[in-house]
C-alpha cells in the first residue's frame, strides 16, 4: 500500500510562511498560525511541503489504508486560505452559518481572507474541530 504523501516535516513553521509570496496571504498564515495555537494549545508543524498542522491522530480505513494526518491545520494556497478538520465538530453546521464568507469542500474550509470571516467564530470553530477529531477520531 502506498505511503501517505503528508508526513511531517523539519521545516521550520515559519520559515515557511515567511516564504508566501503573496503579502496578504502570508499576514493571514502568520495569524492563522497563532490563532491556532491559541484554539488548541499545540505548537505548529509542517505537514508535507504547505500544510500547517497542530496536533495529530491515527486514521484507519475500511479498505485498510491507514496513517497519521494533523488534527487541525491550514494551507495558504494562492486562490485562498485552506483550513482542515474545522468541519467535523457537532456544531460546525451552526459555526459557519455565523462564520462569513466561505467555501466548503469535502474536508476543508475554504476563505478568500481572513477579514472575511468573524474570528471569533472562527476560534470557536477550531477549538471544537481540534476537540472533536482528538476525542472522536484519534485512535491509540
Amino acid at each position: 500500500m502506498a505511503e501517505n504523501k503528508t508526513q511531517p516535516t523539519a521545516v521550520p513553521v515559519e520559515q515557511f510562511l515567511a516564504s508566501v509570496e503573496h503579502p496578504g496571504r502570508r499576514a493571514d498564515g502568520f495569524e492563522l498560525l497563532e490563532l491556532m495555537r491559541g484554539g488548541t494549545g499545540e505548537e505548529a508543524m509542517m505537514w508535507g511541503p504547505t500544510i500547517v498542522g497542530f496536533g495529530s491522530y491515527h486514521y484507519r480505513y475500511g479498505s485498510g489504508r491507514e496513517g497519521d494526518s494533523a488534527a487541525v491545520g491550514f494551507s495558504p494556497r494562492k486562490a485562498n486560505l485552506a483550513l482542515y478538520g474545522l468541519t467535523y465538530g457537532p456544531d460546525a453546521h451552526t459555526l459557519l452559518a455565523a462564520l462569513g464568507k466561505h467555501k466548503t469542500g469535502a474536508a476543508c474550509l475554504y476563505i478568500n481572507r481572513l477579514q472575511d470571516v468573524d474570528r471569533e467564530v472562527l476560534t470557536e470553530m477550531i477549538r471544537t474541530g481540534y476537540r472533536h477529531v482528538m476525542a472522536e477520531l484519534h485512535s491509540p
